[in-house]
């Protein structure tokens, strides 16, 4: 013996948290070893799937509670409160004669092409808006000093009304901030139990009712995710956790619990963000550059892309019914999800969505006392699913419960049980189908140069379906594909955005103001990071929204620090972008800069999982199985674990493993690259 104590074994955890279940995702560092676990939620005790999770991996893999050294979480609680109108009682306070900010605002109609459209009501409604005597102009200066007897009328009235919390929001207070500040603490002082936010705090961002709606989403989730907060930091306690809860965010890294129950905003689209951080990881993994995410769960299918590994950002982003206007992962939802309802409308048309038989009682093939016949129902009918355990053993399917789900459907359409079963199938993947198509007109992208990532735990069942009828040549399915999410958060960077308004036309004398503006915001974000615990270098990334004078909407440019000085760098990398997207660009137009944005990385882990040698191999399936696809054949079954690097199959086949199964279909032929993905290829289509 030569004194020497064995190396600490170091963990890091990444979780996630879904309507069904909570994934988990547990690193040891040393040896790179990856444990994944998938645990039943239980919506009566929030919380408690986090106690079962640790413990289980503490019993079978070892996790040694004291050693985890970062612990990530991904949650739904702030989506799912702000879906389903169960948050805080707010008010709001902003200028007299500007009350009606959210019933005005944008006067779009989410369908402008629907007589029966009608707009959602506002989460805060009209007489809970309180108006008080105080303005500042354009320039942000004081033209009606704030009215003390104003105000706190308005606070009274407030209170009188049962807010549990209080927003303010004044124009033009990304200019200047003090009549927010004078009120909020006015607020404060006059009742501390109510809790209160000003929009210059959460996103100082020009244009009142954005700048509105920000905040109070911000403050209609912020008792819930700050109980929720609360509540896993004790449950780490007591499992005698150590590290410092991290939270995954919107824009796909992660940021401090205590940043979390202030700025909840920020992690609105928490779980959905983290989902494509992590098929970014893996892209980049697998020296993929263009990839279509498809994360489809009990409710709905998630897509976004991944161009030179790197997730796309957007603005807008929609929640419920309701936009957020902080910088987010850009994703589109689809409501056809595995526990998506099939019914029969008045007509005797079959439809599938957007009702979801959700986690309890689920699809009826589950046997938690769900009766509707759901996309999972089918898949089990058509026989690709029922051939092992769902989720980590946690699930059984009971393939006659889904025929007689499927049945009742059947019997009405006069068809078959197993061709009405293949119908909901079609008609889900022409939902998904169009709304990719949609996605990819947008974003002007030609799906065939793309290669589909697909993961959750119904991404690998209709992946390769959706890809064949998108024309696409390949698809990737990693290892683990049901935890994605949870290694989404596990792999994130910190990311802080932060913003600074300009509004002001790009000239000669800009230059001097950018340049000021930037360091504020470097000053700003560089102070965030160090709050974050974070140390080392970080990556400054450094983008001005911008647009051509008179336009209405703006273009996010990317920026180079040496530029600010030179208004026509500046100018000519927006004529490019604005050319990129529009295929049009006016070198002589005249340019506005609205906003400066900074985002500031901390770079995260970055897992060394194992590479292996690929050596092509011919692999036996465990046993065939009777499917319908149109007709019933028989067809291989394979184990996921039985399958090494360089094995070779050919579809029709399935492949089966712990957190998810995954069907290839007829005409495919799929290799297990050294990263053990299960790379198809499509015969006769090439994106190589």
């Amino acid at each position: 013996m030569d004194g020497t104590s064995p190396p600490r074994e170091d963990w890091k955890i990444g979780v996630d948290i879904g309507g069904t279940f909570m994934d988990f995702c547990a690193l040891e560092v040393n040896s790179g070893r990856l444990a994944t676990l998938k645990v039943l939620t239980t919506p009566d005790d929030p919380g408690a799937e986090l106690t079962t999770g640790l413990s289980v991996l503490q019993e079978q893999e070892g996790l040694a509670p004291e050693a985890v050294t970062r612990f990530v979480h991904g949650t739904t609680v702030g989506i799912n409160t702000v879906l389903q109108r169960k948050g805080a009682k707010l008010a709001m306070i902003t200028n007299a004669g500007f009350e009606d900010v959210l019933e005005l605002a944008r006067l779009r109609m989410p369908d402008m092409y629907s007589l029966f459209c009608h707009r959602a009501d506002p989460l805060i409604p009209r007489d809970r808006i309180f108006g008080v005597k105080a303005r500042l102009n354009a320039q942000g200066e004081e033209t009606t000093a704030p009215d003390a007897q104003s105000v706190a009328t308005a606070i009274k009235q407030a209170l009188a009304s049962g807010a549990e919390g209080i927003i303010v929001s004044f124009l033009h207070s990304w200019r200047n901030d003090a009549h927010e500040r004078l009120v909020k603490r006015m607020i404060l002082e006059m009742e501390p139990s109510v809790f209160a936010f000003s929009s210059s705090e959460v996103w100082p961002v020009i244009r009142e009712y954005e700048r509105s709606c920000t905040a109070i989403l911000n403050g209609y989730v912020h008792p819930r995710v700050a109980g929720y907060l609360e509540a896993l930091e004790k449950r780490l306690e007591q499992k005698s956790i150590p590290a410092k809860a991290l939270l995954t965010k919107s824009n796909g890294g992660v940021m401090s619990a205590r940043d979390g129950r202030e700025n909840c905003v920020s992690m609105l689209l928490s779980g959905t963000a983290s989902g494509v951080t992590g098929a970014a990881w893996l892209a980049r993994q697998a020296g993929e550059d263009r990839i279509l995410t498809l994360d489809i769960g009990g409710t709905s299918a998630d897509i976004a892309l991944i161009i030179d590994g790197a997730a796309q950002f957007g603005t807008g982003e929609m929640i419920g019914d309701f936009p957020l206007y902080i910088p987010s992962v850009s994703v589109s939802s689809i409501a056809i999800g595995g526990g998506s309802i099939a019914s029969v409308d008045g007509h005797g048309v079959l439809r599938v969505g957007p009702t979801s038989a959700g986690s309890i009682p689920g699809p009826a093939c589950y046997g938690r006392g769900g009766t509707d016949a759901t996309v999972t129902d089918a898949m089990a009918v058509c026989g690709w699913l029922g051939h092992s355990d769902l989720a980590y053993g946690q699930l059984r399917m009971d393939q006659s419960l889904a025929r007689n789900a499927v049945g009742a459907l059947a019997k009405t359409l006069g068809r078959s049980v197993e061709e009405t079963a293949q119908a909901i199938l079609n008609i889900a993947l022409s939902e998904m189908f169009v709304e990719v198509e949609k996605l990819a007109s947008r974003e002007g992208v030609d799906l065939r140069d793309f290669t589909l990532l697909p993961f959750g735990g119904g991404g690998p069942m209709l992946g390769a379906f959706l890809a064949k009828d998108l024309g696409m040549g390949r698809m990737i399915a990693p290892r683990r594909p049901g935890v994605v999410s949870a290694l989404g958060g596990l792999v994130a960077d910190l990311r802080g955005d932060f913003i600074r308004t300009v509004f002001a036309p790009l000239d000669g004398q800009l230059g001097s103001d950018l340049q000021v503006l930037f360091a504020d915001l470097v000053e700003e974000a560089r102070a965030w990071l160090a709050k974050q615990g974070h140390e080392g270098a970080a990556e400054l990334n450094l983008t001005a929204e911008m647009r051509y004078s008179g336009q209405s909407y703006e273009v996010e440019v990317a920026l180079k620090q040496e530029w600010l000085d030179s208004a026509e760098d500046i100018a000519q990398a927006f004529h490019n972008t604005h050319a990129r997207l529009y295929d049009f660009a006016d070198p002589t137009g005249q340019i506005e800069v609205i906003n400066l944005r900074l985002a500031i990385v901390g770079a995260g882990p970055d897992p060394d999982f194992p590479v292996h040698t690929a050596k092509p191999c011919k692999v036996e399936p465990q046993k065939t199985v009777p499917v319908f696809t149109g007709m019933a054949c028989d067809i291989p079954l394979y184990q996921r674990e039985a399958l090494p690097p360089g094995a070779q199959l050919k579809g029709p086949a399935i492949v089966s493993q712990e957190d998810t199964t995954l069907i290839i279909p007829q005409d495919c032929t799929a290799t297990v690259d050294p990263m053990s993905n299960i790379v198809v290829r499509f015969d006769g289509v090439s994106n190589d």
